[in-house]
């Protein structure tokens, strides 16, 4: 038995994005590859910020950030990362997260922004890959 005292931190998780409770109860579990993010974009600070817009890479069945330019399955928006998740240190570990695909969700308020109206991914295509989730400004 370990009578030690144990330290633990927790942060808040920013939600913002969430427009509604809707679908929050059906997330679906998922892995990230983490190899698939960019420490300086998607996790500065240590972790994947819930709200990143995730496709699912084809060869792996693994998710990563949507990319409306690729062509490995990423360009396919499947939802969203509902919770943070921890990064791990290796980009070798890929971790598990929860994937939002029905709901609604504030597109001004997400962690990375992603165009409305024209702009770099065709005018917010990702838009007409989640038909379930209805996108406010």
């Amino acid at each position: 038995m370990n009578l030690a005292p144990v330290t633990e931190s927790f942060g808040q998780d920013d939600q913002s994005w969430l427009g509604s409770a809707e679908g929050t109860d059906r997330a679906m579990s998922i892995t990230l590859d983490t190899s698939a993010f960019v420490a300086g974009t998607h996790y500065p600070d240590g972790y994947f910020k819930s709200g990143i817009i995730l496709g699912r890479i084809t060869a792996t069945g693994l998710y990563g950030p949507y990319n409306n330019a690729a062509s490995d399955g990423t360009e396919v928006a499947a939802g969203l990362l509902l919770c943070a998740v921890d990064a791990p240190a290796a980009t070798t570990t890929d971790v598990q997260g929860a994937l939002l695909w029905h709901g609604r969700v504030l597109v001004s308020k997400l962690p990375i922004a992603q165009a409305t109206n024209g702009g770099p991914d065709a005018g917010g295509a990702y838009k007409t890959d989640l038909p379930q989730i209805r996108f406010d400004a």
